[in-house]
């Protein structure tokens, strides 16, 4: 992380770090095994990532939360609104969100849920030799990006198969659920205390095939097209790839890329439009641009495996600021205005 001219420079995610980091290992520790593992992964990262930061900078996240407890008192408030004021002014409503809900709804981490702890290479594992509809329930439960990892170790005959049934789900019984939930639960600890049978779905497939790797994509649409070509399309227009940031308005954009690493980016747009560099650079401050340029050409060659990594970083920003509504995304498939 770059320096900081100030914390309310500083993300969520990255104040949340700072105060981890200076709780010490133990206290830190309490904290993070209340988290979600999709949420450890991020804070993590953040933590490990962590440079440059003042001391000025420590003191201002510390003064903050010590503020804020200060405003908020329990008397005359709700247990319920107290604990979500707090836990969002400290961590960032991106990060308090699954804290919340564990504290305040009592949810506990399922069989399924489990799995998002594990390797893509060892849910494969798992799960290859299931029933095609059990392996697309099964993904629709995990995060995107670890769903796009383990469907990419699937045959090239069953990822489309899969990702069919995934668009098409529309909820599951609660006892088909708790029944798939108990078979996880065999293999480690939890409960049965199911909230939810709302997965899968045409967003969630989209999501899915943003991850994959170049090429997959389209192969696994074209399948899709050849069982249901209306299908296919609906996935199609809902998916967001790099060179759709041309169609983020300045605002947006400038959003997004107050979150993203400067080399990231330099690499990212190795395999990005020419529109799309220019719509960036447009965006950035003069002197900015021109660092970004100069470190582009700099750079010796660059793997196609990196950009694409870079790009998919960057996507993963993208999604994650929209499903906050901060910028809203139109799909791939946005309509030209005449």
């Amino acid at each position: 992380m770059k320096p900081q001219s100030s914390t309310s420079d500083m993300t969520g995610v990255q104040r949340a770090a700072v105060l981890l980091l200076s709780l010490g290992e133990a206290d830190a520790a309490e904290v993070l095994k209340h988290m979600a593992a999709k949420e450890v992964q991020k804070l993590g990262l953040a933590m490990a990532t962590m440079s440059g930061v003042t001391r000025e900078q420590v003191l201002g996240v510390m003064d903050d939360f010590k503020g804020e407890l200060e405003r908020q008192t329990s008397l005359g408030v709700g247990a319920d609104d107290y604990i979500r004021n707090v836990l969002i002014q400290a961590l960032g409503a991106d990060k308090a969100g699954g804290l919340i809900d564990r504290i305040l709804l009592g949810r506990n981490t399922t069989g399924l849920d489990t799995l998002k702890w594990m390797d893509p290479r060892a849910i494969y594992d798992l799960v290859r030799n299931e029933h095609p509809q059990i392996i697309a329930i099964v993904l629709s439960h995990l995060d995107s990006d670890q769903a796009a990892e383990t469907l990419q170790l699937m045959p090239e005959r069953t990822r489309a198969d899969v990702l069919l049934r995934i668009a098409t789900l529309d909820g599951i019984p609660p006892n088909a659920l708790n029944e798939l939930n108990e078979i996880m639960e065999r293999q480690f600890a939890g409960n049965q205390n199911l909230k939810s049978s709302n997965v899968g779905g045409i967003k969630v497939a989209a999501n899915i095939l943003n991850f994959m790797d170049s090429g997959q994509d389209q192969s696994i649409l074209g399948a899709i097209n050849k069982v249901d070509q209306q299908l296919g399309q609906r996935i199609q227009d809902l998916m967001f790839v790099f060179d759709d940031l041309v169609d983020l308005d300045d605002r947006e954009l400038q959003i997004v890329l107050r979150e993203v690493n400067g080399e990231r980016l330099g690499i990212a747009l190795r395999g990005a439009d020419t529109k799309v560099r220019d719509k960036i650079t447009k965006n950035m401050s003069q002197r900015a641009a021109e660092i970004l340029v100069e470190d582009m050409e700099a750079r010796g060659p660059v793997r196609l495996s990196d950009v694409e990594a870079a790009q998919k970083e960057i996507l993963a920003i993208v999604r994650r600021l929209s499903d906050e509504g901060a910028i809203a995304l139109s799909g791939g498939a946005a309509e030209e205005l005449v």
